[in-house]
């Protein structure tokens, strides 16, 4: 059950450190599409039976072919992140602190 409880508290830590990118982003667009990897954590989080460590590499591959460094999921998006990353301070620090949240998460595998 431990590690139950620890799965689920590594996806809550990722959760509150994409809300606070999300809130970060002036871009309306931007702020939509990793809404919609938001509402899939959510309803994760939501659904006791779903928890497993897979579930972990999946939200920290997602959030990196969106974000980076992983190839791109969504090249245009990527480009505009980046530009905000630059920007955008705020954007900056809550990219930084999501990153220590993801360093913590199991390593994806290299696709």
């Amino acid at each position: 059950m431990i590690e139950g409880k620890s799965l689920r508290s590594d996806l809550h830590r990722l959760a509150r450190a994409l809300t606070a990118l999300h809130h970060a982003m002036p871009d309306p667009e931007a702020r939509r599409k990793l809404g919609i990897l938001m509402a899939d954590l959510d309803e994760c989080l939501d659904d006791e039976e779903a928890l497993a460590v897979d579930m972990e590499r999946r939200f920290h591959i997602e959030v990196e072919r969106l974000l980076g460094p992983l190839p791109p999921a969504d090249p245009a998006f990527r480009e505009r992140y980046t530009a905000m990353l630059a920007a955008s301070p705020a954007v900056a620090i809550a990219d930084a602190a999501l990153r220590v949240v993801l360093a913590r998460m199991p390593v994806p595998p290299q696709p």
